[in-house]
C-alpha cells in the first residue's frame, strides 16, 4: 500500500506502494493464501472501494488495475476455517483456474524441461537436452517440488554435467540429492 514519509520510524522518504506502480495494469499476488487477516481486510477494501489510503496518509489514491492471485493452499477449507475472509475469497474467485500439480500431468514435462533448458542457455549455461531414459525417469519421479524443482533439476544439470545429452544416471543422482535430507 506504499508509505508516507515519517510515517514509521525509518520512513525517510515517500513510497509508492504495488497497487499505486500497477496503475491501469495488473497486480499478481503470489501466495495469497498466506496473507495476514489484516492485510485481507485491507485489499478487500481496495477491492470494494477501488482506492486505498497510504501508511500514514491522508488522502485516498485511486486504484485501477486487475488483480490476479494465486495460492498453492485450499482457500475455501481456510474460508471454512476461519484463516481467509469469505468475501475477500468471493471478491477474488471471478475466473478460478485449477492448474494440477506436476505429478497429475507428466506429458507436461519434456515441453517444460527444453523451455528451462532453453532459459539456463539464455543465461548463459550450456545448452542441454535429455535422452529418452532420463525423460521416463522424470516423469517416474513424484515431484514433491512441482514444476519449481524440475526447474531447478534442469538448472543444476546445466551447470553440473559436461554432457550435452543428459543420461538416466545424471537425473537418478540429482533426484537421490534432493530427496536427501540437508546436513
Amino acid at each position: 500500500f506504499g508509505h508516507e514519509r515519517g510515517a514509521f520510524t525509518g520512513a525517510q522518504a515517500m513510497r509508492r506502494g504495488r497497487f499505486e506502480l500497477a496503475e491501469g495494469g495488473t497486480l499478481f499476488l503470489d501466495e495469497i493464501g498466506d496473507m495476514p487477516l489484516e492485510a485481507q481486510t485491507r485489499l478487500l477494501r481496495v477491492l470494494q472501494q477501488g482506492e486505498f489510503v497510504p501508511v500514514g496518509g491522508t488522502t485516498a489514491v485511486a486504484a485501477d488495475l486487475r488483480i490476479v492471485a494465486a495460492s498453492h493452499r485450499d482457500l475455501r477449507r481456510m474460508v471454512q476455517e476461519g484463516a481467509f475472509r469469505e468475501d475477500l475469497f468471493y471478491r477474488l474467485a471471478v475466473v478460478p483456474v485449477r492448474l494440477p500439480p506436476l505429478r497429475e500431468r507428466l506429458d507436461d514435462i519434456p515441453a517444460l524441461v527444453r523451455h528451462f533448458a532453453v532459459g539456463a542457455h539464455r543465461d548463459g549455461l550450456p545448452l542441454k537436452s535429455l535422452d529418452a531414459d532420463a525423460m521416463r525417469r522424470l516423469k517416474a519421479h513424484d515431484w514433491p517440488g512441482n514444476v519449481r524443482e524440475l526447474k531447478n533439476i534442469v538448472r543444476r544439470l546445466s551447470v553440473l554435467y559436461a554432457e550435452e545429452i543428459i543420461g538416466e544416471a545424471c537425473i537418478v543422482a540429482e533426484l537421490e540429492q534432493a530427496a536427501a535430507p540437508p546436513a
